[in-house]
């Protein structure tokens, strides 16, 4: 955490980056970064920069993994050794790549229709260029405009962002500093169109109470996060447009 000391990340009601409590740091997105991708986002949310990319349906290998009755999915979320000043396992990926790999892919086997692609794979890269705290968050929000915009059929957009606790107060989004330094981390992945929780984490402790009240705050904050992933998604598609319009 370098230091003691904690630095007091709450100042006359304001945040270190000028943020209320509960206000999301800007969030840009653009859909087909990665042109030999079936689909693809690129995400600046604060100061993360994120790549998402998608590739499939194809044929399952090796074969031992194939599901006669569905596909599966295969997801890698990794940071660059030069996102951040922290070590990211350069040689390989590290125990907490995998762990947020696992969970993301737990989150879209819920909202692909798997069912329709028995025997194939479906590959999701996730590759984190520039962090600044809530990577997981990110990497899903840009995950799933990529999948939507690869044409494979979803029941759902979702989103992901998380709520911390420092001190009594709750803050929504925390960047890197905050995270280093709060009491709690809960970051949640909800389906906007039924509110179905697709993840929820906890580092840290929180009441049943604050649980519930964090909840709340993402799902505010979701309604615009969600808007901003149907604009981008919007913007390709009439690009697209005007290309063959020409």
């Amino acid at each position: 955490m370098g230091g003691s000391e904690k630095p007091e990340l709450i100042i006359n009601g304001k945040r270190l980056d000028g943020r209320t409590s509960d206000q999301l740091r800007d969030i840009k997105i653009e859909v087909g970064a990665v042109r030999n991708a079936v689909g693809s986002s690129y995400i600046e949310w604060g100061n993360n920069k994120i790549l998402a990319a998608v590739y499939g349906p194809k044929e399952a290998l090796p074969k031992h993994v194939q599901d006669p009755e569905k596909a599966i999915i295969k997801c890698r979320y990794q940071m660059s050794p030069f996102s951040s000043l922290e070590d990211h396992g350069r040689t390989g990926p590290n125990r907490r790549s995998t762990e947020i790999s696992k969970v993301t892919k737990e989150v879209f086997q819920n909202v692909v229709l798997l069912e329709q692609f028995p025997g194939s794979e479906i590959d999701l890269y996730i590759d984190v260029l520039q962090a600044d705290g809530g990577t997981r968050a990110a990497g899903i929000t840009a995950a799933a405009v990529a999948l939507a915009a690869s044409g494979i059929p979803m029941t759902d957009i979702p989103f992901a962002v998380s709520v911390g606790k420092v001190g009594s107060e709750l803050i929504l989004d925390m960047n890197k500093i905050e995270d280093n330094y709060s009491d709690a981390d809960m970051p949640v992945a909800i389906s906007p169109r039924t509110g179905e929780m697709l993840l929820l984490q906890m580092d840290g402790n929180l009441t049943i109470e604050e649980v519930n009240r964090g909840v709340q705050m993402i799902k505010k904050a979701g309604e615009a996060i969600s808007k901003i992933q149907r604009n981008a998604l919007k913007v390709s598609y009439e690009r697209i447009l005007e290309k063959y319009k020409k």
